[in-house]
């Protein structure tokens, strides 16, 4: 019988270890991708997030250091981050993390025993291991058919592994129709930048075949903060008439990433990106006007958040998703998913990883799964004291839910 706080913590864990997760947005490929998969220590140390904060102690100046080899770029952020300083940084931790499960010390005081370690690693054979000791069933990747690299590939030899999924990412074609129109045009569609209904049909036509190439189980793009729906803009006009009804035609959720600013400060990169506020205007209109539509919405800012459970109490058509980037940081995500929990119940996603390098689903999910164990805890123990009985199943149920089932759900 389940009653104390041990014997609900012990329960949790019991299941999250039995539950297998599905990481339903990430930014890694599959091994058959090449060089789009980004995996070892020197890929670990040059992920934007550690560059930034490298920047904030170093003096060299931006063109210099992005001219040097990764290995060198590597060399400096180990240094800075590691070697000279604590790494106390959700980030850093998250290297220490990963090099201490597999079995590396993370007191060198140099790079060369990981780069040995990596260099022993079969690439096929080590994303299995890496997804397994993340306990992942599989994981969604973000896959543009504008990236020539990535086209290549889907023209070619396609997916073919089993932990891999794809899904759609409709940014070059939303946020820039310009450039995307010259390009689409350029492959036999016909297309023009004053988006007529030949023009509406065609990227429908676009949308139809890159879906069943990838078997995509999701469309998805990132907006600014400024986003709006309705309005006269490009983007806002396809939403409208190409992208949402082919969503509802293809029985296809579409997810919603709100709230980036890009290129804040160009001379980092990648790591230059930022964020604001949002209005959740926008979103309230898409779940209202169509209804048929299901809408996988994150949100960048904090300060979106308890609006946002709000909206999503109002609409069953829109399930929040994970601590987005800068929210994916340990005290990020108790917040959220404790506001989540006491508003939405269950029914929401809890969390995915972001992850664009392979072994970054180590930590993320590590810590994910601690904090939400923690915190359901809670409210198992308030309920058991109401005298509310809790029982394992009932706690698998959930882990099951929150970890799986509320994604499948949405891709049927």
């Amino acid at each position: 019988m389940i009653q104390t706080r041990e014997d609900i913590l012990s329960s949790i864990r019991t299941a999250t270890n039995e539950v297998k997760a599905i990481d339903m947005h990430t930014h890694l490929f599959a091994p058959e991708f090449g060089s789009l998969l980004l995996w070892g220590i020197d890929e670990i140390l040059t992920y934007h997030y550690l560059i930034s904060e490298a920047f904030r102690w170093i003096d060299m100046p931006y063109e210099r250091f992005w001219a040097l080899p990764k290995s060198k770029q590597a060399d400096i952020v180990w240094q800075t981050l590691f070697v000279e300083r604590t790494p106390i940084s959700e980030s850093c931790r998250g290297v220490v993390t990963i090099l201490k499960e597999l079995g590396l010390d993370p007191k060198s005081r140099t790079l060369e025993p990981y780069r040995d370690f990596f260099r022993s690693q079969n690439v096929e054979s080590y994303v299995e291991q890496i997804i397994n000791k993340a306990n992942i069933d599989w994981l969604v990747m973000t896959n543009d058919p504008f990236d020539d690299l990535e086209r290549t590939v889907w023209d070619t030899t396609g997916l073919k592994h089993p932990k891999f999924r794809a899904a759609l990412r409709l940014d070059a074609m939303l946020n820039d129709w310009n450039s995307a129109c010259k390009r689409m045009s350029d492959w036999g569609y016909k297309v023009d930048e004053s988006l007529g209904d030949t023009t509406f049909a065609e990227i429908r036509r676009f949308m139809r075949e890159w879906c069943s190439k990838m078997d995509a189980l999701y469309l998805a793009v990132s907006l600014p903060p400024d986003f709006e729906y309705p309005e006269a803009s490009p983007r806002a006009v396809m939403l409208s008439q190409s992208v949402l009804p082919m969503a509802e035609e293809m029985n296809l959720p579409v997810g919603l990433m709100i709230g980036v600013r890009r290129g804040v400060n160009p001379n980092l990169g990648l790591a230059g990106d930022a964020l604001s506020r949002a209005s959740m205007l926008p979103i309230e209109r898409l779940c209202s006007e169509h209804p048929n539509v299901r809408f996988l919405v994150t949100m960048l800012s904090r300060e979106n958040q308890h609006e946002f459970c709000v909206t999503a109490r109002k609409f069953r058509n829109l399930t929040p998703f994970g601590c987005w980037w800068f929210l994916n940081t340990q005290h990020m995500v108790k917040e959220i998913t404790k506001m989540r929990f006491e508003l939405l119940g269950t029914s929401f996603i809890p969390q995915h990883s972001d992850a664009r390098v392979l072994e970054q689903i180590i930590y993320k999910w590590a810590y994910s799964r601690e904090i939400i164990a923690k915190t359901l805890a809670d409210y198992y123990e308030a309920l058991i004291a109401a005298n509310h009985k809790i029982t394992y199943a009932d706690i698998k149920r959930d882990i099951e839910d929150l970890y799986r089932n509320n994604f499948l759900r949405q891709v049927k």
